[in-house]
């Protein structure tokens, strides 16, 4: 989530992240302070969408965080080929790589509970974490990243 003006701020204590990499750059919990380009800002102005929803749900759907529905499915596509066009990581994986990576994405998050007690969702919630973690370190370990 982008943090504007109105947002409350974050506790100063941080808590320990689970990944000691996590950290910086890479934190989870993170602010910032960019300069908007004015196309995007007046684009998003006549569209009735914040920057900060539109970037927001980019992030979303690029990892398949949000809750899974059709409409969004077509977006996650082109998210994915435009992911491939911008050749991100490519020096790393192979463009069939890549797509697999977000299958992946994809598949631990569709992985819910419906209607589970708070106390299996927690636990859940949890694996999940353990889930991306293995996820990570199979793909950080891949042949070709190892640079």
């Amino acid at each position: 989530m982008l943090i504007t003006k109105n947002t409350p701020r974050l506790p100063r204590k941080l808590p320990k992240p689970p990944i000691k990499w996590q950290t910086g750059h890479y934190s989870r919990t993170q602010e910032f302070r960019f300069h908007l380009p004015y196309g995007f800002l007046l684009l998003c102005k006549l569209l009735n969408t914040t920057p900060n929803d539109m970037l927001h749900w980019f992030m979303e759907n690029c990892s398949y965080s949000s809750f899974q529905s059709e409409d969004k499915e077509q977006a996650r596509q082109h998210l994915q080929e435009y992911i491939i066009a911008m050749h991100y990581g490519q020096e790393y994986y192979t463009e069939e790589d890549i797509r697999s990576m977000m299958n992946e994405i994809k598949a631990i998050n569709m992985l819910w509970p419906n209607n589970a007690k708070e106390k299996f969702i927690t636990k859940h919630a949890r694996w999940r974490d353990n889930y991306f973690n293995w996820w990570y370190k199979k793909w950080k370990g891949y042949p070709r990243r190892r640079k």
